[in-house]
């Protein structure tokens, strides 16, 4: 009897492996599998901040006959520094950002950290490789210096509820996410503009619900 009742199980097992299945869904659409930092989160964060930061009456003051036609403020992307509870990657944050904001083409940026050092190996190939032309090698000293820093900081703040009978066996989490972040004029430190974005989240789960 074990024997035949051992075949069953292992049909039944066979048959949830075989549902499983793999899919593409749309970057886009609004995640909600949990309350923790997702893809939603990172997206609307750096749209709301890169709208406001293209709207900041305080850029139009960097504005300068010395510059030409080109009235561009030029600005370097720092850091956003990780004040949460979490493992979140906030240089995804500043890529999006940046990216927004270059491809608006009101705002001109310089190379990060990351893109210095490319750029360093590239030019320093070209100056002592012989394999380039001198009359068209690139030299250091011609880099566009930058008018502002971005920069900012994400942070939470977490609630939970364990489970009890005073809401049926239930628990819930809640996460509040705050992202503040500023652009300051290097030659004055003036705090040309800051803007702040808030996502509240919360996750409810049933008694019968995985922990």
């Amino acid at each position: 009897m074990k024997i035949v009742f051992a075949i069953p199980v292992l049909l039944v097992s066979f048959v949830f492996a075989a549902c499983s299945s793999t899919s593409y869904d749309d970057p886009t659409e609004e995640e909600t599998i949990n309350v923790d930092w997702g893809s939603t989160d990172l997206q609307t964060f750096s749209q709301k901040m890169a709208d406001s930061l293209l709207a900041a009456p305080g850029l139009s003051y960097l504005a300068n006959p010395n510059k030409g036609n080109d009235q561009r403020v030029v600005a370097y992307m720092g850091g956003i520094s990780n004040e949460t509870s979490e493992h979140i990657n906030t240089r995804d944050i500043m890529r999006k950002l940046t990216t927004a904001l270059v491809q608006s083409g009101k705002i001109r940026v310089v190379a990060d950290e990351a893109g210095q050092e490319e750029l360093g190996e590239q030019v320093r190939f070209q100056q002592g490789s012989g394999r380039v032309d001198p009359a068209e090698a690139k030299a250091f000293g011609k880099q566009k210096g930058a008018e502002v820093v971005v920069y900012g900081s994400l942070s939470s703040i977490e609630k939970k509820k364990g489970r009890s009978l005073e809401n049926l066996g239930g628990k819930s989490k809640d996460v509040y996410y705050l992202f503040v972040l500023n652009c300051v004029n290097i030659e004055s430190s003036e705090l040309l503009w800051s803007e702040e974005a808030e996502i509240n989240k919360a996750q409810r789960t049933s008694l019968f619900g995985a922990e």
